[in-house]
């Protein structure tokens, strides 16, 4: 194959915003160049009080990556990629064709996953995550050039929670962090942000781990979050803007390999957003490494993805120039 062409850009976007990003902003734009697919930041999306330093644009794009990478090696064109191709640019990733050939059965259960994914944010079932799913959840991980711990024990998952309800502590004194994140939730059929059907139920004090206010529906009696949740940590041996990306492409191959298994999760950002409790955090798991995300993992009533913006405007024409806000 000599290049990828409208059809390919567009069947790659497609399964790419299907991604997840920090209360579903979607940061990302997609283009084609001589025969390459570009994903690309979009920093006009950038959470100003949230994200100010990017580190949420590039996991969001990293992870749009490997959902491009996916449908294009299941349809038959894997891609090689490029991170951070240009330096000081907004563009994250650059796809080039590689050698034609069939996709293999991973490949193909994982693309089958990519539209069953979500955040499931409500209580899980008490039943325990087997030990070759756990397995195979490390294994995704390694496979992107990532590590992940699976916190096992009260020990550990009792001082992951305080640092984690620390850190949302944090948060939720900060009027202006509250009032960014509160115009991400939406009540209407917003293309973007959290529909507040999506939220879990209020927190209460009891809880083990931290709750974004998403929603606001109290939970029914019997229906507390799960005592001992199973909760993955996922970080990058360094902490430059590629390692983020490469975090990013991890954490989505985690994220569609435990959908595969038919396990529901959701992420917790809050310790890896608070400087502070982040370092805590690396120094709780005896890593030189960064964490770059949590993810709680488990069995889940069904729900369903939040919606997405459509295709056509996250797709920039070869001509246009990628907006870049003042600073």
């Amino acid at each position: 194959m000599t290049g990828f062409d409208e059809q390919d850009l567009r069947l790659a976007a497609a399964a790419a915003i299907r991604a997840p990003s920090l209360h579903n902003s979607q940061p990302w734009q997609f283009r084609l160049v001589d025969g390459t697919i570009e994903i690309l930041a979009d920093t006009q999306r950038q959470l100003a009080v949230a994200d100010s330093g990017g580190w949420a644009v590039r996991i969001a794009c990293g992870a749009a990556t490997y959902n491009a990478r996916l449908a294009l090696a299941a349809n038959g064109t894997p891609a090689t990629v490029a991170v951070r191709p240009e330096r000081g640019s907004d563009v994250i990733a650059r796809l080039t064709p590689g050698v034609a050939r069939p996709p293999t059965y991973p490949e193909q259960d994982l693309f089958r996953a990519i539209g069953h994914r979500y955040s499931n944010r409500r209580p899980f079932w008490p039943d325990p995550v087997p030990t070759e799913a756990r397995a195979a959840l490390l294994e995704a991980a390694r496979e992107e050039g990532a590590w992940m711990d699976l916190l096992v024990g009260m020990t550990a998952l009792g001082g992951f929670a305080q640092i984690a309800q620390s850190a949302d502590r944090v948060l939720r004194r900060d009027f202006a962090y509250q009032a960014e994140m509160n115009s991400w939730i939406h009540a209407d059929a917003s293309a973007d942000g959290v529909p507040v059907t999506a939220g879990g139920p209020v927190a209460e004090p009891d809880d083990l781990l931290p709750q974004r206010p998403y929603g606001m529906h109290r939970r029914g009696a019997g229906r507390d979050f799960e005592p001992e949740p199973l909760v993955a940590i996922l970080g990058t041996e360094a902490d430059h803007p590629a390692d983020q990306i490469v975090a990013g492409q991890a954490l989505q191959r985690v994220l569609l390999t435990a959908t595969n298994a038919g396990l529901a999760s959701s992420m917790i950002s809050q310790p890896i957003e608070v400087p502070a409790a982040r370092d805590q955090l690396r120094r709780s798991l005896r890593r030189h490494g960064t964490p770059q995300i949590a993810i709680r993992l488990g069995y889940g009533d069904p729900g369903k993805p939040s919606p997405r913006r459509d295709l056509d405007e996250v797709l920039l024409r070869p001509s246009a120039e990628h907006p870049r806000p003042a600073r």
